[in-house]
């Protein structure tokens, strides 16, 4: 499996965020997107996801699934956590397996994150960090090859930091693929990296 890039381009609002982009990351690699603010890393993201549309350019899947398209095989983790305060936090994370077609069980996936214990809870009482980590869950209960991580640690404490990674390492050995937009380190050593240019 490898997604490919050649000469992509994105344009937002009118302006062109960039141009002529191009990097390839195969199964069991993780690419970190860097760059200052405004270079364009979150827009690459929601590009693969199927979210902003490819102004010019290609991109491209292969060795993979021919039946379904580059988004249907990639998880989107945004800076905005997709819960229902009013749900409790296993209604939230049974919802998208529901939609999205989970393989674990609500309370594994809860225990991967280490919020099994509070699976009862609504959401809306949920710190920002457990409702991100609610939003990781997704990854584990929903088998999909991509990974698209926009700043996957914000406001995560260092366990939790630590618990992604582990995540993420293994997500990698089975085959899957990663791109993370980051400011910092996300404890992948081995992770190639794609610098953006852009003004803050």
């Amino acid at each position: 499996m490898r997604l490919e890039a050649s000469g992509l381009i994105c344009v937002r609002g009118g302006r062109e965020v960039f141009r002529g982009l191009e990097f390839s990351v195969a199964g069991g690699e993780a690419l970190l997107v860097t760059g200052r603010n405004g270079a364009g890393k979150s827009s690459l993201l929601r590009m693969v996801a199927g979210l902003v549309r490819i102004a010019g350019g290609r991109l491209a899947m292969t060795d993979a699934d021919p039946e379904r398209t580059i988004p249907e095989q990639a998880h989107y983790l945004g800076h905005h956590d997709a819960l229902k305060p009013s749900l409790t936090v296993a209604e939230n994370l049974g919802f998208w397996m529901r939609y999205l077609g989970g393989v674990e069980t609500e309370r594994a996936a809860l225990a991967a994150v280490g919020l099994d214990g509070l699976a009862d809870l609504p959401a809306a009482y949920l710190s920002a960090g457990q409702r991100r980590r609610l939003s990781i869950a997704r990854l584990v209960a929903v088998k999909r090859p991509i990974w698209l991580l926009d700043e996957p640690t914000s406001t995560l404490d260092r366990e939790a930091q630590e618990t992604l990674a582990n995540l993420m390492r293994q997500h990698l050995s089975g085959g899957g693929l990663i791109l993370a937009a980051t400011h910092g380190p996300i404890g992948l050593d081995r992770a190639k990296e794609l610098r953006l240019g852009g003004s803050a």
